[in-house]
């Protein structure tokens, strides 16, 4: 039976660290993931409206062996500022890739657009997301909290109050996967007409709350194509990782693969109105259990449901914020655990 690793959040995965920085009165964030070693890295863009900087390094024909760090940010274009702000502070650290005497950190990002939420958003000369990011960095740890923290402060799940979610799984041969997800979607996350989360199945113990199983498959009538949300510039963005030795094609396969878990706990996803991305990563912990071609498809597969996973519990774990109100604050009244 599969179970949550210790912490259940993505960071069970050895050498992984989390930092979380934001801004309340901008009503945004920044969320970086840190590798203590370099990692390798693979990214696989699913939304039609992405915002994304060093990605393309990312393709498996591509040199770039490794890298650093993976910097997620509200703000949207303003907010790509965070990743030189994680560059900055790796430099200090002197972490990056060799290049004769020099070293080049390297950070892929994404961002979410978080602009009309009604937090201030005339910050002056200069956006705070490279501030920000040298914040999260600087706190960077094992453990971090779930819900209206760093680049998912500021987000939206539909009509819902989005956030910060992650989530782990070992596998029966001891490989870990985990996910980190900042969801901030159009489309809705709970089944129409319940308190009941789409990604309600793959709860492992209590940890989306004690969902409320369905008691009968939704109406026709209410699966049906309309946002229940304000339409506008969305993205869910996720982060997922494995201590299993892989390389930069089998990365890019398990970040394609984990793209069905926003498809298991987002409805519809992958729109033109989102720019939703998917990044992975292996820190080559442990060797890859024979026969790989298996390993890899079924780390993809426990990617895909820690995605969804890390999804239900940003949304439970959320805070009410501005006209934004929580899942718990709407339907905390089913859930087992109160």
């Amino acid at each position: 039976m599969l179970k949550p690793g210790l912490r259940n959040l993505i960071t069970d995965v050895a050498g992984l660290r989390v930092g979380n920085a934001a801004d309340a009165r901008a009503r945004s964030g920044v969320t970086v993931v840190l590798s203590d070693e370099p990692a390798v890295a693979a990214a696989d863009v699913g939304g039609g409206a992405p915002g994304t900087i060093e990605t393309a390094l990312l393709d498996p024909s591509c040199l770039v062996p490794a890298i650093d760090a993976i910097a997620l940010s509200g703000g949207s274009a303003h907010g790509l500022a965070a990743a030189s702000g994680v560059v900055e502070w790796l430099r200090r650290q002197g972490r990056g890739i060799a290049v004769g005497a020099a070293r080049v950190p390297l950070v892929p990002g994404a961002i979410v657009f978080d602009l009309l939420n009604g937090g201030d958003k005339n910050w002056g000369n200069e956006p705070p997301y490279r501030t920000l990011a040298l914040a999260a960095c600087a706190e960077a740890a094992p453990v971090f909290p779930l819900g209206n923290v760093g680049a998912g402060y500021g987000t939206h799940a539909g009509p819902l109050k989005g956030g910060l979610g992650s989530a782990s799984v070992v596998s029966e041969d001891g490989v870990t996967v985990g996910a980190l997800v900042v969801v901030n979607c159009n489309g809705v996350v709970t089944i129409p007409d319940t308190p009941t989360l789409w990604a309600w199945p793959f709860e492992l113990g209590e940890e989306m709350g004690g969902q409320p199983v369905p008691t009968a498959a939704p109406d026709s009538a209410a699966l049906d194509h309309r946002f229940r949300g304000a339409i506008g510039g969305a993205t869910t963005l996720a982060v997922v990782a494995t201590d299993a030795r892989l390389d930069k094609g089998q990365a890019s396969r398990v970040a394609r693969m984990a793209q069905d878990g926003l498809a298991r706990a987002i409805r519809p996803v992958h729109t033109l109105l989102d720019g939703d991305t998917v990044f992975a990563l292996a820190t080559a912990q442990r060797p890859l259990p024979d026969p790989w071609y298996v390993a890899v498809s079924r780390i993809g597969m426990l990617a895909a449901d820690c995605v969804a996973r890390a999804i239900g519990r940003a949304v439970v774990n959320a805070d009410t914020l501005g006209p934004l109100p929580s899942y718990r604050s709407q339907f905390g009244h089913a859930l087992r655990q109160r």
